[in-house]
């Protein structure tokens, strides 16, 4: 049964990744070893259910049917063995998770020991990156998702909103003044750029209009471009312009002192934040737990707008 069961979930990562060594790659196995379990597979059902080239892999019309069908049967059987698992100790299994780096470390990892301790056999692979991942492809239990949602095949869930906040630090009002208006901002004030590749278009400094809360934005000069949120919250650390970014990732630099929130009035609109996981009939106990344990750490943070 369980030879069955991990044969399943070969087959399948290896239909969605379209690769052999991705796979074998990604489940932590040889390459060898996931080809003949495959073949085995496919041999006990009498049919094909890979196309295989020399550049890739692709399900046939029965792989297509048979990768269906392990989805519903694996999802089925996870169910099962999480329905028993009523005491915190006995859930239990591995989670694939993916969240910004600034989510990652500014609020999941220091309060990780205690999630730990609730549920000892649960096993974490945690990724922190500002790239938007492939959660199907991937294979990502479940994502922290900062913005729009566009990916299809998953379900999101939107648990609120991060308030964005514009800050800069000391040693930039030194050297600058602090504007207290947007007519003082646009004269030789700094922006900080951020891009999630680069070489992007600058959208300049962002606000909503207190009047009908219109999007606008206002063109500044800049000192530096950055690709990713440490790059963002060191710069203006540094001093090298005003930045915009959600409450979590300035919070413990306004706290003590670090940086400094200017233009409170004029805001860029808030981000959204949802919970990302695949398309499933069913959700095991372990996702609900973390899921459950996420949203209560990131509430504090979250706004309804």
């Amino acid at each position: 049964m369980q030879d069955r069961l991990q044969a399943m979930q070969i087959f399948m990562r290896v239909a969605e990744l379209e690769s052999f060594t991705q796979a074998s790659i990604s489940l932590g196995l040889s390459k060898t070893h996931v080809s003949n379990v495959v073949a085995q597979f496919e041999t006990a059902l009498g049919a094909r259910l890979l196309q295989r080239t020399t550049r890739t892999v692709r399900l046939t019309q029965d792989g297509i049917s048979c990768y269906e069908r392990c989805k519903n049967l694996l999802t089925d059987y996870q169910e099962l063995e999480s329905l028993f698992q009523l005491q915190a100790a006995q859930v239990s299994g591995r989670l694939r998770v993916d969240m910004s780096t600034g989510i990652a470390r500014n609020l999941v990892l220091p309060h990780l020991p205690a999630f730990i301790e609730q549920y000892p056999q649960i096993e974490l692979e945690l990724s922190s990156t500002d790239r938007k991942v492939d959660i199907v492809a991937e294979g990502f239990d479940c994502v922290i998702r900062v913005g729009s949602v566009l990916q299809e095949g998953v379900i999101a869930k939107k648990i609120g909103h991060f308030k964005m906040l514009n800050c800069v630090s000391p040693s930039y009002i030194a050297k600058y003044g602090k504007p207290s208006s947007l007519e003082e901002l646009s004269q030789g004030h700094k922006l900080i750029h951020y891009v999630g590749q680069l070489g992007g278009s600058d959208s300049g400094f962002e606000y909503l209009s207190q009047d009908n809360h219109e999007l606008c934005a206002l063109a500044l000069p800049k000192l530096i471009t950055v690709n990713n949120a440490d790059a963002y919250s060191a710069a203006c650390l540094a001093g090298l312009g005003i930045i915009q970014a959600p409450n979590i990732g300035v919070a413990k630099y306004l706290q003590t002192g670090e940086l400094i929130e200017i233009l409170p009035d004029y805001p860029a609109p808030s981000m959204p934040v949802s919970l990302l996981y695949p398309h499933r009939r069913h959700l095991s106990k372990r996702l609900q737990v973390f899921m459950a344990w996420l949203t209560e750490l990131l509430t504090p943070f979250l706004v309804s707008r």
